[in-house]
């Protein structure tokens, strides 16, 4: 018998992925859990795994398609169990086999029933507010949803939910339109752009026409153009950079060090014989210092949580490391570093580094994160102002470290010096505490024997 599977959620709400590429092909015997296929999310390259053991009989997506979740991704044939009852038709509910499932991707079925799901219903009249929206859309851009569909909750996830609420969009509208359905975000996209294209056309159709008309690129300016589609890493860090900047208040403050000192630990440690083989770089003391000073300003180390009316204070430090790759900009997470001896966080940024640009981080990694850091030095850039990360309260860009003429000790002289650019969420953190983190973590750079002063 011929049975499909279905691109499951791969963690945290995730609505769609990338077929990287297929490591099957039809006709191809698979073993339980064997590698199907590389697909990419929002946020990492994932191997997914087979949760069948049979032939391959379809392949629903080729490489560079995008699935939404819930969507068919590869049909495998499996034997039948050539039990009588199953040949006569005639077996029971409680005896048919539960579908494999996959690690991480939900509890098993117990039953082969559709789950029910329960209809929410509004007592007495119909609600004010839904009976707006249904007066204001236009009605010869969608129809008009039944009282059934009215009474029960669209099919959807949060972040869905969550972007249609931020466009103003009433699910409902849009499940009549897509019938019964997961809802995805693409839908809620195709939704907004139906209405708003009615509601100018009927308002200005003469004027839109014209301006369409206008717009249209001849053939010789099209060929000079070249349309890269957003998706993956892009299109996730697009979003979360729109939220973050949108949502909390930035301020960027700069401080310039004299890391001349820090230079020079580095250059001892990396003679060290006993030192060979850990990357001790300045990016790695600056990410030590961070730590450190984050123990004495704990707003940094917070987020701030709208929903409960608080501000959460973190007991631990999970340290973002952004880093470049050839899929787009990742931030991966070191936990604990606050734990972690000057070694052992090289070990680990170097790691993570290597891991970023193979593809190969983990969703998991590139989850939660209390303080980042960007080393736009490696770019031979000074200062900059960068956007938090969505639920942090602060972000360290590390500028190049130039020799320049400097003030040291009354005299002109030639000395290395680097600059520190700190974004913060004013919510969380008020100006005098972001400028004293900053001069803590200034302090150690330029006499790295100041950090027997932390604790």
């Amino acid at each position: 018998m011929i049975t499909e599977f279905r691109l499951p959620d791969l963690g945290e709400g995730l609505t769609e992925a990338e077929v990287v590429q297929w490591l099957v092909a039809p006709g191809d015997s698979v073993a339980l859990n064997q590698t199907l296929a590389e697909v990419e999310t929002a946020k990492a390259i994932v191997e997914l795994p087979s949760p069948y053991e049979g032939t391959v009989a379809t392949l629903h997506a080729g490489a560079g398609e995008t699935v939404a979740v819930g969507a068919p991704l590869i049909a495998f044939e499996i034997e039948a169990d050539g039990s009588d009852d199953e040949a006569s038709g005639t077996g029971r509910a409680d005896d048919v086999k539960a579908e494999p499932n996959l690690v991480g991707y939900g509890a098993a079925p117990t039953s082969a029933a559709r789950p029910a799901r329960r209809a929410r219903r509004f007592g007495g009249a119909p609600r004010a507010q839904d009976t707006a929206v249904l007066e204001a859309a236009p009605h010869d851009a969608a129809p008009t949803p039944s009282v059934d569909l009215v009474v029960e909750r669209p099919r959807s996830t949060p972040p869905v939910r969550a972007y249609a609420k931020r466009l103003g969009i009433d699910l409902v509208l849009v499940a009549a339109a897509v019938g019964d359905r997961l809802i995805t975000r693409s839908d809620v996209d195709d939704y907004a752009e139906l209405t708003s294209g009615a509601a100018l056309a009927s308002a200005r159709p003469d004027r839109l026409r014209a301006s369409a008309a206008s717009a249209d690129p001849s053939p010789g300016e099209r060929a000079r153009e070249i349309g890269v589609p957003i998706r993956g890493v892009r299109k996730h860090t697009a979003a979360a950079m729109v939220e973050s900047a949108f949502t909390a208040p930035h301020v960027t403050v700069f401080h310039t060090v004299d890391v001349t000192s820090t230079m020079d630990l580095v250059s001892s440690l990396r003679d060290d014989r006993s030192l060979a083989g850990h990357r001790i770089g300045p990016l790695v003391v600056v990410a030590k210092a961070v730590c450190l000073a984050l123990g004495r300003a704990p707003e940094l180390n917070s987020r701030w949580d709208e929903a409960a009316g608080e501000i959460v204070r973190h007991g631990y430090v999970d340290l973002g490391i952004a880093a470049a790759t050839d899929r787009g900009l990742l931030v991966p997470n070191i936990r604990d570093a606050e734990r972690l001896t000057l070694v052992e966080l090289a070990d680990a940024v170097q790691g993570l580094a290597e891991t970023a640009r193979e593809g190969r981080t983990a969703p998991s990694a590139l989850a939660g994160g209390t303080f980042s850091i960007s080393n736009i030095g490696v770019f031979g850039v000074d200062a900059g102002t960068p956007i938090l990360p969505p639920g942090q309260s602060g972000i360290l860009a590390v500028g190049a470290v130039r020799r320049q003429p400097w003030e040291y000790r009354g005299e002109i002289a030639l000395r290395q010096m680097m600059t520190l650019s700190l974004s913060f969420d004013h919510r969380v953190v008020d100006g005098a505490e972001g400028a004293r983190f900053l001069k803590d973590v200034a302090d150690i750079l330029e006499e790295p024997g100041r950090a027997l002063l932390f604790r």
